[in-house]
């Protein structure tokens, strides 16, 4: 960052000084909580949030440092006001990837079709992915990407909670629409911007594996469908 656009370093000071009042604003309001979803604490707790990010954001920018801690948005998970004894669970799932190497990506969709001689010939990347879902299990496409040609991105895993199952297609047509972040019992979430150290000699050691492997050209072993 330039010198121009930096912040002073009584911006930053301002900033720790927030989340200092910030913090006994939350315990104070924790103190007096009078249930467990109080709002009060509710509020305090987002005002705290928000205070820290600021002042994390302001002391990389100024010093190049980072706080050692993590305060998560109040927006990713709300205070749970689902059933005490759901009879019936969602799995929501979303895994984001970049097509790093379409030529990689190209060769795996050869690589099915020659073992499938009634599969559809695809010679672009949109056919390729097409092949390669229908193919494999997510589960299985997540473990080998980089075999794939595919770049890992954020991934999050969420399960919710209800009084009774879905009806059989009533949420075909948008599956993943109107859901209540209060029903949520758990979640996983995967991002880079959790990771403190990427050990990129082991990720590029590991693609030198892949590519060798690649090289021999060796068929790979279709899926069972039955299984």
């Amino acid at each position: 960052m330039s010198d121009a656009v930096q912040p002073t370093a009584a911006e930053v000071r301002a900033a720790a000084e927030a989340v200092k009042t910030a913090l006994d604003r939350h315990l104070a309001a924790v103190e007096r909580r009078s249930g467990e979803d109080d709002e009060a604490v509710y509020e305090a707790f987002n005002e705290l949030a928000a205070a820290a990010e600021a002042y994390d954001e302001l002391l990389y920018d100024r010093y190049d440092e980072v706080t050692p801690f993590e305060i998560p948005g109040a927006e990713e998970l709300p205070p749970y006001a689902g059933p005490e004894e759901p009879n019936a669970l969602s799995v929501l799932i979303r895994r984001d990837y970049a097509v790093a190497e379409p030529q990689r990506l190209l060769a795996q969709a050869q690589r099915i079709e020659a073992a499938d001689p009634d599969g559809e010939a695809s010679g672009t990347v949109h056919g390729a992915l097409g092949l390669l879902f229908g193919e494999y299990e997510p589960d299985e496409i997540a473990s080998r990407h980089k075999e794939f040609g595919l770049e890992e991105g954020d991934s999050t895993l969420w399960v919710t909670a209800a009084e009774e199952p879905a009806e059989p297609g009533e949420w075909l047509d948008a599956p993943f629409d109107g859901v209540d972040p209060q029903q949520v019992v758990c979640r996983f979430d995967v991002s880079a911007v959790f990771d403190d150290d990427v050990d990129d000699g082991a990720e590029d050691d590991e693609l030198d594996e892949l590519d060798a492997d690649l090289d021999e050209d060796e068929d790979l072993e279709p899926l069972d469908v039955e299984r």
